[in-house]
């Protein structure tokens, strides 16, 4: 019997090489709602394939505002959000099944995060991620990036099953979203936080040493030096773009 009282909300562009695998975890679900934002790439090709997926297209709003009006399509109330590069666990589903959710309550996942087929405990090590909540009794908060539930005045519940995630298939992708993520971070707060060079020179080398010497990155093999480094080089990034962007809007 698939499950009909929750709708997995998917916001994806260019996903060809994780949404497959992707929505093959979610065919026990009655629906699954698919917003696809500029995809140049087959993802939309290999969503057509699955049935229970209803595609819409839209703009990117940024992630909070875009993940609220995703939602707005499901004809259910309760919302699981996810990416299009996590999997949801066989428990998980099981789990979600027999659930029945309560009012005022949200719903949090442990997220384990891999580099390629591997797991990495160090670098990113586990999440606990609240993703799966009533439409009509909360929402994303409105930001650009580092976006997250609203769950004040809410009971909290955590479900038992898990969510795999994986963010990068090859390090092109790092290199790929470092650019878009530093991006969208300076044109949310241009004009709202200071910036420099210099902070920008050293939040990146203290995000590395971070993640490398602090966290143990080490341990993760050559997969935690090309995470600690795309950690540097996006913390460098963010607020270099900030920096030049403040010039320009005092210009």
């Amino acid at each position: 019997m698939l499950i009909s009282t929750i709708t997995p909300v998917i916001i994806v562009k260019d996903a060809e090489h994780t949404i497959d695998v992707c929505l093959k975890s979610l065919e026990a679900f009655a629906e699954v709602i698919l917003y696809i934002n500029n995809s140049n790439d087959n993802t939309e090709k290999l969503a057509k394939e699955y049935k229970n997926v209803t595609i819409i297209h839209g703009d990117f709003l940024g992630f909070g505002a875009t993940k609220n009006k995703a939602s707005s399509y499901s004809k259910t109330s309760w919302i699981l959000s996810l990416d299009a590069d996590e999997v949801l666990s066989k428990a998980l589903i099981e789990e979600l099944h027999t659930l029945t959710p309560e009012p005022n309550t949200v719903y949090s996942i442990l997220r384990t995060n891999y580099y390629k087929d591997r797991q990495i405990k160090h670098c990113w090590g586990d999440d606990i991620l609240i993703r799966l909540y009533n439409k009509t009794e909360t929402q994303f908060v409105d930001k650009k990036v580092h976006e997250y539930i609203i769950k004040e005045n809410l009971n909290k519940k955590a479900l038992r099953g898990i969510v795999k995630h994986y963010p990068y298939s090859t390090i092109s992708d790092f290199i790929v979203k470092l650019d878009r993520y530093s991006t969208l971070f300076a044109t949310d707060k241009v004009g709202k936080k200071r910036s420099s060079p210099t902070k920008a020179f050293f939040n990146g080398l203290f995000s590395f040493i971070k993640t490398y010497i602090f966290k143990q990155g080490f341990r993760d093999g050559y997969a935690g030096l090309i995470i600690a480094f795309s950690h540097m080089a996006t913390n460098f990034y963010k607020y270099i773009k900030l920096y030049e962007m403040n010039r320009e809007l005092k210009q």
